[in-house]
This record gives C-alpha cells, structure tokens and sequence, in this order.
C-alpha cells in the first residue's frame, strides 16, 4: 500500500483557515487532520473539518452532470453527458446574450475561499460575457465598510498575540462555534489571569465560559459603544498623546458621546447603567496599564439596520484608549486586507466589453431581484443564472420570495455543487464539482495573516471537475480564444499575489505549495505609530468620507428596523425579536447533510426565555411555530435563560428540505438591508411564536 500526506487548507467560510494534512493510501483519502507545525492551527481541526472525507465520500455526493426532468423544485434528474450539459448551456446563454448579456447574473459567495476556485476563471468568463455583476453583501460588506470608514483597511490584532491579552472582549461573536483557534489562545490569556467579558443578545457557548456576559437588546451594540466613549471621556480614561498623533475629529465625537449618559445606553440597551459604567471603568484601566485590552468584535454585531455603524463605533474604542499600541490590544474584525491580492490579474475586469457598463445587483436581494421585470431603473430581467459556491435558496433573507424566483420556468438556472441542496433541486443543468481534497487553490485568510497554498490529494470522484475547468469548457464552447481561459490553476494561483509587495516578499506560488503556508511580513501591531490607512493617515473618528456617501460622519446610534422600540406598530403582532446565529456542527448551510453531524444537532430548535414561554403556555420540547408578516417556520423549543427575555434564538442554517415543514430561519428574515455596505439584516427581525396543538 503507497501512502502519502498531502499539504492541504480548510476552504470554508472561517476565519481560522486551517492547515491540512491529508492522509492518503492507494488514491484514497483516508484521514484529514490539522497540521501541528502551522502556528495558528496547531494541529487542530473543528469538528466539522475533521470529517472532510466523509462529506467528500458521501453516498449522496453529486458526480455526474445532471438536467431536470421534473418541475423546478421537484428536484428530479436523469443524468447526462458533460458534452451535452456544456452545449446546453452555452446554447441558452447565447439565447440571451443576444437580447442583453446584462440579463445573465452569477450568484456565488463562500461555498470555497479560495482565489482560483472561488472566483478568478469564473469572473473572468462573467467578464468577457458581459454579465451583471454580483454585490457579494450578505455576511460582511457593513461591517467591513464601517471598519474601513475609520481606520482604512481589514487590518487588526495578529491572531498569535491574543494570549498575551490582559482583558478580551468578544463583542457580537461566538468563537466557539466560528473561530476555534482564536478560542484556544482567548483560554490561554484566561489561565494567564486575563478577563474575558462576552457581549451578546444571547448567552452562546462562548458567552458561558467567560467571566461576564452582558446580553443587550439585537441591533443596540452602536448605542453601548456611545456609552462606553462617554464613560472614557468622562473619567478621562483616554490616551491623548495617541489621540492627537493618530487620530482626526476627536471634538466632534466628544460631543456625540457626551450625549450618551450611562442612563441613556442602558435603556436603549436593555441593560443596566452600572455594567456600562464598570465595563468602560474595566477597559479604560487595562488600556492605561498595559494597552493589552483586546476587542474581537464579528459578524454578528453588523446584521442590523445601523450594523455598519455599530462596527464603526467600536472601531474607535481603541483608538480613544491607545490599545493599538499593544501588540496584544486593539481590536480584529477581519484581517482580510493585509493580503496584497491582484485581482486584476486573477479576474481580469479588462476583459468587459468597451460598449458595455454592468450593472450590479445586490446578493441579498436576490428574492425581489428574480421578480423583477424589465424596467428603465433595474434594467433588463434576469433570465439566466448560473450558481456556484452558494446555496441561496436556504441562505438568503425572505427565503419566500428567494424560491418563488428560482421557481420560473423562464429562468435557465445551472448550479455547480456537491450535494442536491435547497438551491439544486431548481437547477435546469445540475454539475458536479471537486472538493478541497480534488483540486489546487490558494488562500488568504481573514483570521491570521498566513498565505495558504491547497495541493490536490486526490483525483475528482466521478465525472466532478473543478470550478475552473467548468468555465474553461464554457468559454470554448462560447467561441472565446482569450490566453486566459486556458490557463491552468497552477498558473492562476501564481499570480494570486502581487510580487512587488513587500507583505507577500516576492511570493512565489511553488515555493508555497511545497511549504503549505508563509506568513505575510508585517508589524507586531499594525497601528501602534497610526498608519491607519485612511486618506487622512488617521483613525477618522470624523470621516469625510462618509458625509460625502450621504452618512453621519460622526459616530452615532441607528435604530433596528424591527424591534419593540424603533417599530411599535409592528411590534403588537410580533412583540418578539429573533436573531439565527451558527449552529455549532453547521458551517452555514454546509454540513447540514452529513449525517453524524446533523444526528448530533438534532433537529430545529428555538430557545426562548421563560418568561415569554409562560405568556404563551408553552414548555420546553413543544413543537411551535414562529411567523410575522414574511412567513413562518416550526421547531422544538427550549425554554431557557440563554435567551434574555424578547428574544428567540434559532440556531441555523438548516436545509429547508430536511426541516419537518420544509422552512428554515430565513423564512421570517428581510430583504431591507444595512446602513452602509448593502448588507443583509439577519438579526434584525420582530416574530411572535405559537404552540402547534
């Protein structure tokens, strides 16, 4: 028996991005595992990943091309030859290339991180076709675009310093769940005697193992930053050495935060004056001590109507207290931008036609989108889609309207994936794809600041090919001779990195794929002499910026679309707001069809307060429904105090076919979308739950 290991990456939407190696005996995949010499995996893998090789041997795995035979979302298929699916296909796009190219939309997002497989043949083909462009909004454009408001760039604290942290707060995160690796460092600092505060409308796993959790109302974070600032402004807990040098418009958010007396954040906050006013006293202190105060603020503080804001807001807390100057202080939202990536080298925008300005359709509307006739404002209608890394009949917003969409006849939808998933079943062309273990790639990480390079450990199963060799096969068929498409991965993935920068030092894509991952060159802390990346070379506690785009300039608080404060009226049919945070043994809506780790989920469940279980009479194990004026959907409930009193918690996303009543969370969820950055609101949502008899 020939056994090899292969250097490998965990491909999926996670900012640990983890080093692999992959056993392999007589061609087949026998083990995958964390590798023990890449400093921020240390050998360890999620639950998830460590399973990679029964997900990608699943008896349901998809491996030959497919066409539907039955009515879209019948899910029925007979299979067909990659010839015949190619030929279909392209003969469908010319169809309507030839009334307006603008009418074919892609729609993928993170099924894969990778550079080559995730977009750059792909963009390039949606590029010389003349295609819509995709807004891929819907897990962190606010935040990123309140963060890079203030201090320029997805930049922050290097994941290696964490354990020297004297006080972490996890703001809007459950790291458990979605960042393993930042967990364990976070545990390190605690039996170091660092204080670990979680803030999080829900009591998460996270939440329970650290010292303090202060459950304030969804969509109110942006308020108790305002009231954090006022504390420090107050009791002059402030580095003003560094808020001279390094920062822009102190006056003016001076003013706004005085505003927000301890009082004032605790009401609109559902919390208590004094939590505000000891954890601002807390932060304050460690920052003038040490400046080892470190804020791991994520994704779940931003799926609000005022989310962009509220990262803003957060953002200039350790600008105010000096914090960036620690190595182990300041704050990490997404590390994505310190990676010197060429796009234009990988997705080729120079191949869009001359005569031809793309529109742009945003991601999480996609449900309103697909209904959207031909009109002088939206342009033409979309007639056909072709999805890849994405399943967005489960996981977009007002998921009603999403299914509705996918539902036309006179929609040609083709869908590249793994499994049959929600999105499959309305495919008119269903092709099989490669998973990490069958194909090259390359990544960047928005977690740690390691180059990442994916070798191949195993040939495609069946007739599965990789997302590049479909689009090359398109685009022959389409009669484009461009040199590009028929570059191989290897040589896409080795111009993934400029080489003139000095962060990738002269990258080199061999070198990497042999080593499996080189750290970027960059500084122990990447703002402790400013060097924000702003236009004013400052963190913009006043952004100029903004007040051109039409937004405050100044940290302020913006209200929830739905909640009992901002939207009385509505709040009298639906008096409760509900939030669908990550299940534990879900990575969205992947895993969900593994069967050991479904079986360990169990099956839908609400977790709901006491005292709202009791208004209702319902008790823990009850089947109830949960609906507002968009849809509804069933689970088993647990009565629990994890929730805070208002609040109903949904873990997800599930598939809606392996749910009881064929729903999941986004069934109540809107399409309305954040303040800044187009993004979806998830969090942001009124319910009222019912018993089902």
């Amino acid at each position: 028996m020939e056994t090899n290991i292969v250097k490998a990456v965990c491909p999926h939407d996670c900012p640990d991005t983890c080093a692999m190696l992959v056993t392999v005996a007589d061609g087949v995949a026998t083990e995958v595992r964390g590798d023990p010499d890449h400093p921020t995996t240390n050998g360890v893998l999620c639950t998830k990943v460590a399973r990679y090789t029964e997900r990608t041997y699943h008896a349901d795995r998809l491996l030959y091309p497919q066409k539907r035979v039955g009515k879209k979302g019948e899910g029925k298929f007979v299979r067909i030859s990659w010839d015949e699916a190619i030929t279909t296909i392209a003969a469908n796009l010319k169809r309507v290339v030839a009334k307006n190219s603008q009418a074919i939309l892609p729609y993928s997002y993170a099924g894969t991180c990778g550079q080559v497989q995730g977009e750059a043949m792909a963009h390039r083909f949606f590029h010389k076709i003349g295609a819509s462009l995709l807004d891929r909004t819907i897990c962190a454009s606010a935040g990123a675009t309140g963060y890079k408001y203030t201090v320029g760039a997805s930049l922050g604290t290097d994941l290696e310093q964490v354990q020297n942290a004297k006080l972490i707060v996890i703001w809007g995160s459950n790291p458990i769940v979605s960042n393993l690796h930042f967990w364990m460092r976070a545990q390190e600092a605690k039996r170091s005697g660092a204080r670990l505060i979680a803030i999080d409308p829900y009591r998460s796993l996270t939440a329970e193992k650290c010292h303090q959790h202060i459950a304030l109302l969804p969509g109110t974070d942006a308020a108790l930053a305002l009231g954090l600032m006022h504390v420090l402004i107050k009791e002059n807990l402030l580095d003003k050495d560094y808020i001279q040098k390094y920062t822009q418009g102190y006056d003016a958010l001076a003013e706004r935060a005085l505003a927000w007396t301890p009082e004032r954040t605790a009401q609109t906050c559902g919390i208590s004056a004094e939590v505000v006013v000891a954890l601002a006293r807390e932060y304050g202190a460690v920052c003038r001590d040490s400046g080892a105060a470190l804020i791991r603020l994520n994704y779940g503080v931003q799926r609000t109507h005022g989310g962009g804001m509220a990262v803003r807001n957060i953002a200039c807390l350790p600008a105010l207290t000096g914090a960036w100057r620690n190595p182990a202080g300041g704050a990490m939202l997404s590390l994505s931008g310190a990676f010197p990536k060429d796009n234009a080298a990988m997705q080729r925008p120079d191949l869009i036609p001359a005569n031809c300005q793309p529109r742009t359709i945003n991601m999480s509307t996609i449900g309103d989108d697909l209904l959207r006739d031909s009109d002088a404002d939206f342009g033409p209608k979309v007639e056909a889609i072709i999805v890849y890394n994405a399943n967005p009949v489960a996981v977009a917003p007002d998921s009603h309207k999403v299914a509705q969409g996918f539902a036309r006849e006179d929609l040609f939808t083709v869908v590249l994936e793994h499994f049959q998933t929600d999105t499959a079943d309305y495919a008119d062309i269903l092709l099989p794809a490669t998973t990490q273990l069958e194909h090259v790639d390359v990544h960047t990480s928005y977690g740690h600041y390691y180059m990442m390079a994916n070798n191949a450990a195993i040939a495609p199963l069946g007739e599965s090919k990789p997302n590049t060799e479909f689009f090359r096969l398109l685009a022959k068929q389409m009669g484009y001779t461009d040199a590009c498409f028929a570059e191989t991965d290897d040589q896409i993935a080795a111009v993934a990195f400029k080489k003139d920068d000095v962060k990738s030092m002269h990258f080199d894509w061999d070198a990497l794929k042999q080593a499996g991952w080189k750290k970027l060159n960059l500084p122990a802390a990447p703002f402790a002499e400013g060097g924000f990346l702003t236009p004013s070379g400052k963190c913009e506690f006043y952004c100029e910026r903004m007040q051109q785009d039409g937004l405050d300039p100044v940290p302020t608080y913006i209200a929830p679309y739905e909640s009992v404060a901002s939207n009385s009226e509505l709040a009298k049919s639906y008096p409760l707001a509900m939030i669908s945070p990550p299940a534990r043994n879900f990575m969205n809506s992947t895993f969900v069809n593994v069967k050991s780790l479904r079986d360990t989920e169990g099956e839908p469940h609400l977790d709901m307060h006491p005292d709202d279980a009791t208004n209702r009479t319902i008790q823990t194990g009850d089947m109830v429904r949960i609906f507002n004026q968009r849809g509804s959907l069933q689970a088993r409930v647990r009565v629990t105090e994890k929730a805070r009193p208002g609040l109903v918690v949904g873990l997800s996303i599930w598939w809606k076919k392996l749910a009881e009543d064929g729903q999941n969370a986004n069934a109540v969820t809107s399409q309305r979308l954040t303040d800044m950055g187009g993004g979806a609101t998830f969090y942001d949502t009124l319910v009222e739950v019912e018993k089902i008899a």
